[in-house]
């Protein structure tokens, strides 16, 4: 959903030209997989982070597009609410100092971002769920001024015919309801990149998809949603909820979600294409000129424009990725599971983590995925998203004996992943050091059971405790969470509580 859209209307007929196309490209898809034309292997990896704008007191500003005029930087991008960025970090192969190089670049850039943002009373904040934002935040008025998001909010909003429904229960629950899809931009998200050779998708798709639960409960860091604490990690049920083109008929009728986690372990990527073509119709049914299999026929190589805007449009957690550079085609597992922040280093950490565990689950004789149901693996997943750090998960039973077992995700990490992630990072060549130093950091929360998620919930009740009414907590909590995560030292180092300057007199 990247590339420059134009808004416009849809007559009868482009939905059944754009469904022709769409297979065309899926045709061409396979043959490019056939022919094996798709890039050697790189190593190559990617990230991306999106950011809120926040003011000195807590509340968020509306006001991406000054911001990004005074960045002036192709790094930095519009997201979809207006007070939402993105920063996209080049391409970086993975191996030797590249954890230490990404976390210098990450600090660069967003300290220039935050003066910037400075300059008008604003700064940066990485969080999952700005903890201050109030429904009258997340309102169409509110959405970006850019064409691609008003053009999805209209098509959305067409294809459910109704208002969104939002109901999430945990530790209080949040019922309201909204006109547009506005609410999905409370979710920011970290989105790591892995190319892959087609050989080895299935298995680091499959491997990505196991892990899902255990980055989660290691990285939640979004508790607050209207001023109401739900799950730990409020995002994919909010995200899910926020984007649903179903009507309650639909849901009844068992019509998947387009954010989804999905339904089956797979053995190639293209599988998951032609899944996305197969259950999920098309929002924005925009043609280009490209004949797809006429390109391959002269021997080129097809943009597959039409899949590659439908593919974006499907909100996998963890997604298939078709692109080309330097004219040869590759293919990226996009993983979409992580929460913004807290800190540069928490979040290179996560990555250390996702990135050494994938490879090692990936290459293993008998990969955990041939002995973890693929249902007990989106069970997982919610249960991460709900308890974070003190979630339990299923997981195979070490020994002869097979079978799941029910397990502490922070013991699960600690004992079995870490050394698992470890092992992974020296396959990719990454400095000792570096693999220390970030993935020590996982270890520490899990030790401590410490993430950004606990310590918002744990540092609200302090703030309660000392008579601070709801919003002012909430404020107060986000003041301090953006005083810390400047500091640059990780989450689980982060004294709970607040200043006693932060707190009412008497």
């Amino acid at each position: 959903m990247g590339e420059k859209v134009v808004a416009g209307t849809f007559d009868l007929s482009d939905r059944h030209q754009y469904r022709i196309k769409l297979r065309q490209c899926l045709t061409a898809l396979a043959r490019l997989l056939e022919e094996q034309r798709f890039d050697r292997p790189k190593n190559l990896m990617g990230l991306e982070i999106e950011l809120n704008l926040a003011g000195p007191d807590g509340m968020p500003r509306m006001m991406n597009a000054e911001v990004l005029e005074r960045i002036a930087s192709r790094d930095f991008q519009t997201e979809l609410g207006m007070f939402n960025l993105e920063v996209n970090i080049a391409p970086h192969r993975l191996g030797g100092r590249v954890l230490d190089r990404l976390a210098e670049e990450l600090r660069t850039g967003l300290a220039y971002a935050h003066r910037k943002a400075n300059e008008v009373d604003a700064g940066i904040v990485m969080i999952g769920i700005l903890p201050t934002l109030s429904r009258q935040d997340l309102v169409s008025a509110n959405l970006s001024d850019v064409d691609r998001y008003v053009l999805l909010n209209d098509q959305i909003v067409a294809a459910r015919g109704e208002s969104f429904t939002l109901d999430i229960e945990g530790v209080e629950r949040l019922t309201c309801t909204s006109s547009s899809i506005a609410p999905e931009a409370a979710c920011t998200s970290v989105q790591l990149h892995l190319q892959v050779t087609p050989g080895k998708f299935a298995d680091v798709w499959n491997a990505a998809q196991s892990v899902a639960a255990a980055q989660v409960a290691v990285g939640a860091n979004a508790p607050f949603l209207f001023g109401r604490e739900l799950w730990s990690e409020s995002r994919p049920p909010l995200f899910l909820q926020s984007t649903d083109t179903r009507p309650p008929e639909l849901q009844a009728q068992g019509v998947r979600p387009r954010t989804w986690f999905g339904e089956r372990w797979i053995s190639s990527a293209y599988e998951l294409f032609e899944e996305n073509l197969r259950y999920f119709p098309a929002l924005i049914p925009l043609c280009e000129d490209e004949d797809p299999i006429g390109v391959l026929d002269a021997g080129g190589v097809p943009q597959l424009a039409e899949l590659a805007l439908h593919n974006g449009t499907v909100y996998r957690w963890n997604r298939p990725v078709y692109g080309i550079a330097d004219g040869v085609p590759h293919l990226r597992v996009e993983n979409r599971v992580l929460p913004a922040g807290p800190t540069v280093t928490d979040v290179i950490a996560n990555a250390a983590f996702y990135y050494g565990v994938v490879r090692a689950l990936a290459e293993e004789a008998r990969p955990v995925w041939s002995r973890l149901p693929f249902d007990a693996a989106a069970r997982n997943f919610d249960t991460a998203c709900r308890y974070g750090i003190e979630a339990r998960l299923e997981w195979p039973r070490r020994g002869r004996y097979g079978g799941t077992t029910q397990v502490a995700a922070v013991d699960l990490v600690r004992d079995e992943l870490l050394p698992l992630a470890a092992a992974g990072l020296d396959a990719w060549g990454v400095e000792p050091a570096d693999r220390d130093l970030y993935l020590g950091v996982i270890e520490e929360r899990c030790r401590r059971r410490v993430n950004g998620a606990s310590w918002q919930s744990a540092t609200y009740h302090r703030a309660l405790e000392r008579g601070l009414e709801r919003d002012a907590a909430l404020a107060a909590t986000t003041r301090r969470y953006c005083e810390l995560m400047h500091t640059g030292e990780p989450v689980h180092t982060w004294p709970v509580g607040l200043p006693e300057l932060a707190l009412p007199l008497g």
